[in-house]
């Protein structure tokens, strides 16, 4: 379906030839207290500022705009909990209503501009009223993925500094239900704070009531029945909504810092360009709201954009059978699926030939989006076969917080390539270059590189840190954002992306740093060094392997040390690692300067070309390490 029948050359010429103008007319969808005049400020150059003289508030644009435009009936939010069999609705009118309240009840906590809330929820409808609500009194919410270990929480509340921390009795797994309290209890104690507040959704059928653990405790209900409605306070453009930590290769988590304005403006045109989404569609993403795909695209961008998002507690398997997705699009109606090849992969795998399929009317689905990891051209082909419909891989990071890479729906829909994410959106300056960051030619591998300054709605620095942001990102190749990823672009223009170019896997779609897991291994006392890797894997893209040499004299089977070094790394780190194997070895690979040769035992790992480096201390390691490898 074309949008005004507008070209994507043309809206990325534009984009790059005049971006103030691209951009200035992109923020009049919006509501502000003070339109911007000004798209771009270099003023705090390498650092960007979008829509520096803008004032707005975005929740107010995510909810109170609907509502004065008289669409306040429209329904907002479905949640859809297959683990629970129950469906819940959110008019507009009922979400702000929700979120009015709940904002009242943070404020009656102190929390004000400028704060820091952790949220620190599964897929329930509160973790998009808690975010929204944060939203609305200028607060900067950092939301920490549910299945994270007591540690990397800690970690989170010792860098952020929260008022307040956000949280439930629990979250629900196909076989099993996962106590939160306990684990917030334990961070709170880590990071030296146990006293901070923390505010509790009651759900039914959980162990541990917050009066076992001595919480400094708020109950949800009771406070949201009590609270004074709070309005939304204006804030500058530049202002932080949020927090998002990702993997850092080394030590502290990096906090990626998400700016009000730019964000809003640059999500609001992604749902009508690269997604074909508009007021009243009905925009199903199939992820979680602690990653970066669940903020952009479960909470604010469908929002913002007046649509109908569904939110799922549920898996693509196992809830109760791999037709658990097409049911979900069946009965809500549900124009264009967002979710990860993982989820893909999973329902392939159960079922092969798509018989559950059968079972249901998919006929509103118009588009199966997908991102997170690469698009194999397997699962591509499966689903366009099974679906009959377009299946639209796109690419991005935590870090830009929407797509470096796509194909705009909303356009003139472009062909898709297989394998391909397509064409650069409007507003990435996208290269390949080589480790000298020199350009390279049409169909060569090399790093890939985005030219400053970054469009809006990417990440504006690292949370209290501007010069680890800059050493990160900006000072590998000088005017440009390195991505950490590396690929090469066709005669054509496409894009592929064909990995990372450091140390962190991707494991269904989340990115883990191996060097953070490694940390964890070398606790054992039974290891004296080890390398994790990550080795492609058929459904969930790449999975954590260890190899571990061990201290002389230790003697401990390969069975009790593999059983104990997942639990550690379960504790530690949490499931979402699905760390699994550990294999003992007699040496690991390294150059003279002692680095491992990791891209080494990938490659071998993978059934790849591999050329063992001339640094290698010992080329005798690596070829007693094949077998290891590739069994």
């Amino acid at each position: 379906m074309a949008h005004n029948g507008t070209s994507y050359q043309d809206e990325y010429q534009r984009s790059i030839d005049d971006p103030e103008g691209f951009w200035l007319e992109a923020a009049q969808a919006l509501d502000w207290v003070v339109a911007p005049q000004q798209a771009h400020s270099d003023v705090d150059a390498p650092l960007s500022r979008w829509f520096p003289d803008g004032e707005m508030n975005t929740s107010y644009n995510a909810l109170d705009r609907h509502v004065a435009a008289g669409r306040g009936d429209q329904i907002a939010l479905i949640h859809d909990s297959a683990m629970r069999e129950t469906i819940t609705r959110y008019t507009y009118n009922e979400l702000l209503a929700a979120v009015a309240s709940f904002a009242g009840v943070l404020r009656a906590q102190g929390v004000g501009k400028g704060d820091r809330v952790i949220i620190y929820l599964p897929m329930i409808p509160e973790a998009a009223i808690a975010m929204l609500a944060a939203a609305r009194l200028g607060a900067i919410h950092s939301v920490v993925f549910g299945g994270f270990a007591a540690s990397e929480l800690a970690m989170r509340i010792k860098d952020a500094a929260p008022k307040v921390i956000i949280t439930t009795s629990g979250g629900l797994e196909p076989n099993r239900k996962v106590e939160y309290l306990p684990t917030v209890r334990e961070a709170l104690e880590k990071a030296g704070v146990p006293a901070l507040p923390v505010v509790i959704k009651h759900r039914d059928g959980f162990a541990t009531q917050p009066a076992d653990l001595g919480f400094n405790a708020v109950d949800w209900d009771t406070a949201l029945a009590a609270a004074v409605p709070a309005a939304p306070v204006t804030l500058k453009s530049t202002d932080p909504l949020y927090v998002l930590y990702t993997s850092g290769t080394t030590g502290t988590p990096k906090g990626v810092v998400r700016d009000n304005g730019g964000h809003a403006v640059a999500l609001l045109w992604t749902m009508a360009n690269l997604y074909d989404i508009h007021a009243g569609d009905i925009w199903w993403t199939a992820s979680d709201v602690g990653w970066v795909v669940g903020h952009s695209y479960i909470v604010y961008g469908p929002l913002l954009a007046g649509a109908t998002t569904l939110m799922y507690e549920g898996k693509p398997v196992g809830t109760p059978d791999a037709g658990a997705f097409w049911r979900v699009i069946a009965e809500h109606g549900v124009k264009a699926l967002f979710t990860a090849p993982t989820a893909i992969r999973a329902i392939r795998k159960m079922d092969p030939e798509a018989v559950l399929l059968k079972k249901y009317s998919l006929g509103t689905l118009q588009t199966l989006f997908t991102a997170g990891e690469r698009l194999d051209s397997d699962t591509y082909h499966w689903a366009s076969r099974v679906l009959e419909v377009p299946v639209v891989d796109h690419w991005w990071q935590t870090e830009t917080g929407w797509g470096i890479v796509g194909n705009p729906r909303g356009l003139d829909p472009l062909p898709i390539k297989a394998g391909s994410p397509t064409l650069p959106m409007p507003g990435y300056q996208l290269e390949i270059v080589d480790g000298m960051g020199v350009p390279v030619g049409a169909g060569e591998e090399g790093n890939i590189v985005l030219r400053l300054p970054l469009p809006p709605g990417t990440l504006t620095t690292l949370w209290g840190d501007d010069q680890r942001f800059v050493d990160s990102y900006l000072s590998a190749f000088t005017g440009y954002y390195a991505t950490g990823d590396s690929g090469y672009v066709d005669q054509d223009g496409y894009v592929f992306v064909m990995g990372r170019t450091d140390d962190v896997i991707n494991v269904a779609g989340h990115r883990l740093s191996t060097g953070a897991i490694e940390q964890v291994v070398g606790k054992h006392p039974a290891v004296a060094e080890c390398a994790v890797i990550g080795v492609a894997d058929v459904l969930k893209g790449q999975k954590a392997v260890g190899y571990i040499v061990l201290k002389s004299g230790v003697s401990i089977t390969q069975e009790q040390l593999q059983l104990e070094l997942v639990a550690l790394v379960r504790k530690e780190i949490g499931p979402v690692a699905d760390f699994r194997k550990a294999i003992i070895v007699d040496a690991l690979p390294k150059t003279r300067s002692g680095k491992i040769l990791r891209k080494t035992m990938r490659q071998i790992a993978d059934g790849n070309d591999y050329v063992v480096p001339s640094t290698i201390e010992d080329g005798s390691v690596i070829e007693a390490l094949i077998p290891f490898l590739r069994g």
